[in-house]
């Protein structure tokens, strides 16, 4: 081979080497944009979201034999707060992890003001558009690219400006919130990067007398909770360390267990797939110093 054809070979090789660094560097940084992004700010997530809070039940299993006591989940959420709300405590509640707002325009039936709070802006975007218009569309999955058409409205009889939505990170909450009567805390905690720093503000953000209620299904994930970060789900000193227990454990200082149960819910992915969960829910009071 010429001393050319030699130049050229090495020219043609140097640029084929440069542009699949160059193509490693680019899906790298894909790679790392897609692993950080927020998991529910996509429109299928939003989609689900919807449908688990607006859909009715007939709309959203349609076979007879499904487990009927686990569909309108946020609704639920919702009349257990109003179960335990107390007209001597401070009528001001916080709904935090939202998602598209239904538990939160459920409790303004009962509270004066009720504040909603989720880290995904797609979903309070979507929380926002019910409470300024009182319906937004969404879609149901059916098969593959095939969906049903729908809409979300809320009730006539809800008073929508006693909401508010906005978005925030539960482990940082704003400093000037305030204090409520009532905090609900649907599926939220094995969620969070950093747990204990959402579980220290609840003494100063829950009145004396006021009310907490904790829902989870305890799955603690490496996907949102570093390991050495989860308060339940692994071995301790050879001891097996249960998330209700950890809760217990936590809370106690400052809150009374007053009630525990069972709360299955169905996330719908299509017409004939769906997560059938059980969350266990918890009642706390916060104890009068």
């Amino acid at each position: 081979m010429d001393r050319h054809a030699l130049i050229v070979s090495g020219t043609v090789v140097g640029g084929l080497a440069g542009l699949l660094g160059g193509g490693l560097l680019l899906w790298r940084m894909w790679k790392k944009r897609c692993c950080t992004e927020n998991p529910y700010e996509t429109e299928k997530i939003i989609n689900e979201y919807m449908g688990f809070h607006f859909a009715s039940p007939s709309e959203y299993v349609t076979f007879s034999f499904a487990p009927k006591d686990a569909l309108d989940f946020p609704v639920r959420c919702a009349e257990l707060c109003k179960k335990h709300k107390s007209d001597a405590v401070l009528s001001r509640a916080l709904d935090i992890g939202c998602a598209v707002g239904r538990s939160s325009f459920e409790l303004a039936a009962e509270f004066e003001e009720v504040i909603g709070i989720d880290l995904a802006e797609g979903l309070i975007n979507k929380a926002i558009e019910l409470k300024i218009n009182g319906k937004a569309t969404y879609q149901l999955i059916i098969e593959g690219e095939l969906c049903s058409d729908m809409e979300a409205r809320i009730n006539t009889d809800v008073d929508r400006e006693r909401v508010q939505f906005s978005v925030g990170d539960a482990c940082s909450l704003p400093k000037d919130l305030g204090q409520f009567g009532m905090i609900l805390a649907a599926n939220l905690i094995c969620r969070l990067p950093e747990p204990m720093k959402f579980f220290n503000r609840l003494k100063d953000l829950v009145v004396p007398a006021g009310i907490l209620i904790i829902t989870s299904p305890y799955t603690w994930l490496q996907q949102y909770t570093p390991k050495d970060r989860w308060i339940g789900g692994y071995v301790s000193q050879g001891v097996r360390v249960r998330g209700f227990e950890a809760l217990k454990q936590i809370l106690s200082p400052h809150f009374i267990l007053l009630e525990e149960d069972n709360m299955p819910f169905i996330i719908r992915e299509t017409i004939r797939k769906h997560q059938w969960t059980i969350a266990h829910a918890t009642v706390w009071m916060r104890k009068i110093d």
